[in-house]
């Protein structure tokens, strides 16, 4: 029980910043024939850096034994605080997601790789803590399709403000799920 809902916190900062930049891709113009193609590359490489993190994390938890569990702690809360800094320049990031909505070929790799680092943090942190790959993997896919294909559907309804503020949200829930799990670490629950 205890590591699904370790898991199920790791799954909501993900879906609001996932949900942040399918919006973002709605509100720029996303046609509605690519919003398919745009969602399977959110969700291959939200599902597939987390396998990464995973991996590292696992290894990094063997050798650093006890510690791996404030290991995974601090990289939720840099995870956090990164999702909380002051957004780019706003044409920077609409030259970004206008490339991501129509990134073909070689492209998407590089812009899946710039989309879904905050999963590889995450696995990291999971790998540390000993998560099962399997679960945490299949949640974040899923996670990632639903939050990517309603973002994209609400995107052009939705103002910018709302946008920013779900990656905050997702910044302070990170930040949130460090701080329980320092709690209990701490109280060795």
């Amino acid at each position: 029980m205890r590591q699904l809902l370790i898991t199920a916190g790791l799954l909501l900062p993900l879906a609001l910043d996932t949900f942040a930049l399918a919006a973002a891709l709605g509100m720029a113009g996303l046609e509605r024939r690519d919003r398919l193609r745009v969602t399977l590359v959110f969700t291959v490489f939200e599902a597939g850096m987390p396998i990464a993190g995973l991996l590292v994390g696992r290894v990094a938890g063997s050798l650093i034994g006890r510690w791996a569990g404030y290991g995974a702690i601090l990289f939720l809360f840099i995870a956090g605080f990164l999702l909380l800094r002051p957004g780019q320049n706003d044409d920077d990031e609409e030259r970004r997601l206008s490339l991501l909505a129509h990134a073909r070929g070689l492209a998407i790799i590089d812009l899946g790789l710039s989309i879904s680092v905050d999963e590889l943090t995450v696995g990291l942190s999971a790998g540390l803590l000993g998560l099962s790959t399997a679960v945490t993997v299949i949640w974040i896919a899923v996670q990632a399709f639903a939050a990517a294909q309603l973002g994209l559907s609400l995107g052009a309804r939705l103002g910018v403000e709302i946008r920013e503020r779900s990656e905050q949200v997702a910044g302070v829930a990170l930040i949130g799920v460090a701080l329980v799990l320092l709690a209990l670490k701490l109280l060795k629950i």
